[in-house]
Formats: C-alpha cells, sequence, structure tokens
C-alpha cells in the first residue's frame, strides 16, 4: 500500500478550491511566533516523543489536537483507511475549524473543516457535519509545525492507509495513538507494542473479552507504557470518592447504580438490505477489519458504527468506560460473580435502544457484596430518598440526566456520570462529615501521565492495560448479557461462561484471517 506524502483536497472539495484555501491558511500562520527562537518551554528535538495518530476521524481528529498543544511532543505521522469525508459530526457549530483556528492561534481560514451541513443522528439528535481523515488531519499537523518554522512551512507529517505499513515504514516513531472504530483497537495496539512502541489507546480498550486480555498479556510482556483515553483514572474526584468511602463516609457499600442518556446514535434496527457504492477514498476492506466481510452502507460509518455489535461497544462501551474506571478502583473490585440484563427489543446485529445490565460482585477483603446496575436509553434507578426536592437526581454540573449512585449503610454519595464533584446526600451531611486527609497519590494528568511514562519515567500510568483491561472485561460482559438475554455466570480465570454457550461465542468470536493477535 502507497504512503502518502502530501495531502489532495478534502472530500467534497474542488481541488482548485482546496488549494486556494490552502494558500490563504498558509499566508495566516506565516508570522514566526516568539517561541520559535527558543526561551521558557522550549523543548530540544531530542527530547521530544514522535507520535503517530492511528484513526483520525472525528474524535482521532479532536484527540490529534490536543496531543499537539504538549510541548515534548511530535506528530510524525497519521494513519486511516478514509482519505476524508465530509460528513463526521461535530458537537458544535464550526467546531472543526475553530480548533485548528485555536490551535494555530489564527482568526481566518480553514473553514472548509466545517461545512455545518445538518446530521440526524436520532430523532431526538441532531448535530452538523465537519471534515475529517487522514489528509485534513496530515495537513493540521504540518500547518501547526509550520506556524512555528522561521520559514512558515513544514512537510514533515506522513500519512497512511493501513497502519502496519506504518508501523513498518515509519521507523522514528516511539509512540502512537489509537482512535479507531472498537473493533481494531486490538489489532492496532498489540502490533504497535510488538513493535516497541507505546500506546495510548481511546475507550473502551477493546471490542471483545479476549481482546482485553490479550491486551493487558502483551503490555506485560513488552512492557511499553499503556494509557486509556479515560481521564477520570487520573481525577482529583476518583481519589476523593476513594479516600471517603475507604474512610467510611457512608458505611459498608452494597450497592452502586449508574445511569447514561446514551445512545446518541442509532441503535435497535436491522442490517440494511441494500448495497451502496464505497466512497471514494475509503479503504471499505480495511475499515471492517477482523469483523466478517459485508455490503458497505453509510448506515456504518462515520459514528454510528457505535451502534453496530460487530464494529462498537454500544452505550455501555462508550461511557461505561469512564465510569466503570472509577467504581473499580473505589471498591476495589476485579470480576462479578454473575451478570444479567434486560432491555428495550433486541436485535441480531445492533445494541437495544435502552438496557439495564446488573452485577453481582463477591465480597473483597474488608467490603462486603456489591450489587452494581447500569441503565442505558434514559432508564434510571428510583430517587433516592435523601436526595432534596429542589435537587434534580443527576451529578452535579451533569448537562444531561446522568449520574453515579454509591448506597452505603449510612448514606448515599451522588456524582456526575463519571464520579465527578461526588456529595453526600442530603446536604446535612456533607456539611457535617468530616473529610480524612488526602493519602493516595496526585495525578499530573491522564495523558501527562503517559507521556512521561513512555520517555523513561519510573511511575506507571494508572490506565495502564492490565487494569484496564480487567475493567473492560467486565463492561463486555454486560454487552454479552445484553445480546443474549441470559444470567450468566463467570469464570474469569478461564474466560469461561460456564452456564451459557450463546454467551460464551461472543468472549472470543471469530477473527477474519489475517487479524489473529
Amino acid at each position: 500500500m502507497k504512503t502518502e506524502k502530501r495531502a489532495d483536497a478534502a472530500f467534497g472539495l474542488s481541488r482548485r478550491k482546496f488549494l486556494g484555501q490552502s494558500a490563504a491558511t498558509a499566508m495566516a500562520f506565516s508570522i514566526v511566533p516568539r517561541h520559535v527562537l527558543g526561551g521558557p518551554g522550549y523543548v530540544p528535538p531530542s527530547d521530544k516523543l514522535n507520535l503517530a495518530f492511528i484513526g483520525v476521524g472525528s474524535q482521532g481528529s479532536r484527540v490529534l489536537l490536543h496531543f499537539l498543544k504538549e510541548p515534548d511532543v511530535q506528530g510524525v505521522a497519521v494513519c486511516d483507511p478514509n482519505k476524508s469525508s465530509a460528513d463526521h459530526p461535530q458537537w458544535d457549530t464550526h467546531e472543526f475549524c475553530n480548533s485548528v483556528r485555536k490551535l494555530l492561534g489564527v482568526d481566518t481560514g480553514w473553514d472548509w473543516l466545517s461545512p455545518d451541513q445538518p446530521i440526524q443522528l436520532t430523532h431526538s439528535m441532531k448535530t452538523t457535519s465537519g471534515v475529517a481523515g487522514r489528509e485534513p488531519c496530515q495537513q493540521i499537523v504540518n500547518a501547526y509545525y509550520g506556524s512555528r518554522q522561521t520559514s512558515g512551512k513544514y512537510n514533515g507529517c506522513a500519512a497512511y492507509i493501513d497502519f502496519r505499513e506504518l508501523l513498518e515504514k515509519q521507523k522514528d516513531i516511539d509512540a502512537v495513538v489509537v482512535c479507531t472504530t472498537d473493533n481494531l483497537h486490538a489489532a492496532v495496539s498489540v502490533a504497535a507494542m510488538k513493535k516497541g512502541k507505546h500506546v495510548f489507546c481511546q475507550k473502551p480498550l477493546t471490542h471483545t473479552i479476549y481482546e482485553a486480555r490479550r491486551m493487558a498479556e502483551v503490555a506485560r510482556t513488552t512492557g511499553v507504557a499503556t494509557q486509556i483515553a479515560v481521564g477520570n483514572q487520573a481525577s482529583e474526584a476518583t481519589r476523593t470518592l476513594c479516600e471517603w468511602i475507604w474512610d467510611g463516609a457512608i458505611g459498608p457499600v452494597r450497592e452502586v447504580h449508574n445511569w447514561s442518556s446514551r445512545p446518541f446514535w442509532p441503535q435497535g434496527i436491522e442490517r440494511p438490505k441494500e448495497a451502496q457504492p464505497v466512497p471514494g477514498g475509503l479503504d471499505w476492506d480495511l475499515w471492517l477489519g477482523p469483523a466478517p466481510e459485508r455490503p458497505f452502507n453509510r448506515a456504518y460509518v462515520p459514528f454510528v458504527w457505535r451502534g453496530w455489535s460487530d464494529f462498537g461497544c454500544g452505550a455501555l462501551g462508550d461511557m461505561g468506560s469512564y465510569s466503570y474506571d472509577t467504581i473499580f478502583r473505589v471498591l476495589k473490585l476485579e470480576a462479578p460473580v454473575s451478570v444479567e440484563a434486560s432491555s428495550s427489543e433486541r436485535y441480531e446485529e445492533t445494541y437495544p435502544l435502552a438496557s439495564i445490565v446488573r452485577y453481582n460482585f463477591a465480597a473483597r477483603g474488608d467490603m462486603p457484596a456489591v450489587k452494581f446496575t447500569w441503565y442505558d436509553g434514559g432508564l434510571k434507578p428510583p430517587r433516592p430518598e435523601e436526595l432534596e426536592e429542589s435537587r434534580p437526581m443527576k451529578g452535579e454540573g451533569e448537562e444531561e440526566n446522568e449520574g453515579l449512585l454509591f448506597v452505603g449503610d449510612r448514606g448515599k454519595i451522588l456524582c456526575a456520570f463519571n464520579g465527578a464533584n461526588p456529595k453526600i446526600i442530603p446536604e446535612s451531611k456533607m456539611s457535617s462529615y468530616r473529610q480524612p486527609p488526602k493519602t493516595l497519590p496526585r495525578s499530573p494528568g491522564n495523558e501527562r501521565e503517559w507521556l512521561d511514562a513512555s520517555k523513561g519515567g519510573k511511575v506507571k500510568p494508572g490506565g495502564n492495560f492490565e487494569f484496564s483491561g480487567m475493567v473492560t472485561e467486565t463492561l463486555l460482559l454486560g454487552n454479552i448479557a445484553v445480546l443474549v438475554g441470559e444470567k450468566m455466570s463467570w469464570d474469569r480465570l478461564n474466560l469461561k461462561v460456564p452456564n451459557s454457550v450463546a454467551a460464551q461465542k461472543y468472549v472470543a468470536p471469530e477473527r477474519r484471517k489475517g487479524w489473529e493477535l
């Protein structure tokens, strides 16, 4: 497969118009900023970490922009089976354009990144369109480093279609950032780790339980620095919750309730019967990865793949990755004894519109057995009696109807969905609680933990693949319970569902030839 060394027109734009806009943008960032000449914050090239960004759709583009801001990062390559397309959902009008302008410190240009055409994700969720793909992201990286050169120009970022070619040919990379579809996380991450590259991976960590176990094993044997993109593992709130509950703030915790308003994408639908032409610039076979072959249809891309069980992990995988991390740390969980689920109507290939998943965990050390219940699709637990009538049943600061509730023998703690802003309820109990001292080490930040470890730091990132793999196994058990509709017992040591043949096939589903781990 051919490596691309320059970017052409974005999908949907004429080459002449695209080049004209590129020239205007180049003029906008040709002024040389002071930091080019060195001074405070300057990091010599020898101290920088060379990163490759694999999977640069809408979320991958956002993550790329975030990492480029780090002074000790050098983006050297981008990779995606999609050349460029103008149908990626933005969360704000003109989001992609404004984000790039902010990165470059300019007030004009880059409007082509945000066509802002309406996108109807579901009957109640509307957004606008943006441009993403390997060529737009290559151009962004080159523009950013060009703005920091005396010449105002830079073309050192390579673009690849296939991550395997990138790992084989791009000898200068130290680490990779993986933002592909869920079903490609493991294939890309394992290949990178085997090459000795440090890996930062989007959530959920993997698409299947077998992949989660394999990711943890490879991370352990290679010794590279690994981290999942779950920022709350590094947060002050997670540490506060640990310190409060371990201090006995609400007594032994026996129940946990966690609710999400997701999905914000189509679910509960059948596979489309018609085949559509594959868009120019998209390698559909590579996009499918280990999933079974199927004809192309826009029902799968971009972003809406989350609702399809062959490609994504639904609402639970998208949002539970955050909250489960916090819950596992606070309650020192490892693996459930059993899992069961109920849901709206089930379909063969998509997750349902709404579900409830119930986990049972055994006692651990001095902590009692726990019943943990997950709700999505707008479902939620009964309102706690302790919550004042004037307060909404959601975590403080949550924009949507989401939250997390710890139920102890002597009280309850209500938090934002991922554990942020914890509060004992009612307020009178919070006001009278004498908080314990801060005993846990604080974090410099999720990305910073990983960057420091990748550069030789001795502190292992908190969201490393060994810990996150354990959490992900439990997360994905919930999806299996939803898909099969049976109560399942779980043998974590042997990766077995002893009482369900139907469930067992989802633990380690067959992979297409050439995609073995």
